[in-house]
């Protein structure tokens, strides 16, 4: 026995486009035993992580506390998701640069390790090779993802304390520039025919 046919709109799929999320921030950028490593291989300064945390988390918590009185719940809650989203996203970038930077270096590292190519052999004295640069490089990318990943982590913690739920990202829907680009040539086909 056949159903019959039910005449209902078909619903639309909007696609989305996936906000950074402190996990993706956690999977590319170094943790604390990584930094410190890092930065006793290649010498550098040893970031507050500790410090960088708590002046983010007190400094979002502070933000609330003074817009308290001009804004409502919901809105607090949306400012606050696109301020955390904003420290979340830029640390995910820099892990996303350390990342590309880190393959670069192992790279030139690996290359350099055939006395065959001329190009990749040491410099002259007093000069670093390139592969020496690539790492030292790597090295100062990992300490900054580290350190905005730092930041990161203070400001998600500030919004679970001032909104009581956990931070997501806001997931918005993708451009859909076919359209806009069909709209922009019909109107250009238009205007050519006067």
């Amino acid at each position: 026995m056949a159903k019959p046919a039910t005449n209902r709109p078909s619903a639309r799929v909007v696609p989305l486009r996936k906000g950074a999320t402190l996990e993706m921030v956690r999977l590319t950028c170094p943790d604390t035993a990584q930094a410190m490593l890092i930065a006793e291989s290649f010498g550098t300064a040893v970031v507050d992580s500790d410090g960088i945390r708590d002046l983010h988390e007190r400094l979002i918590i502070e933000t609330a506390d003074s817009l308290s009185e001009g804004l409502g719940e919901k809105a607090m809650q949306i400012h606050l998701q696109r301020i955390v989203g904003a420290y979340v996203g830029s640390a995910h970038g820099a892990g996303q640069f350390y990342s590309r930077a880190v393959s670069e270096a192992r790279d030139a590292t690996a290359k350099s390790a055939n006395y065959a190519r001329d190009e990749d052999l040491d410099g002259p004295v007093g000069y670093d090779s390139a592969a020496q640069r690539k790492r030292e490089f790597a090295a100062d990318m990992g300490i900054q993802s580290y350190a905005l990943r730092m930041a990161a982590e203070g400001a998600v913690a500030a919004y679970r304390q001032v909104i009581g739920e956990a931070w997501k990202p806001f997931d918005r829907p993708v451009d859909n520039p076919g359209q806009s680009l069909d709209r922009k040539a019909a109107e250009a086909q238009m205007a050519a025919l006067g």
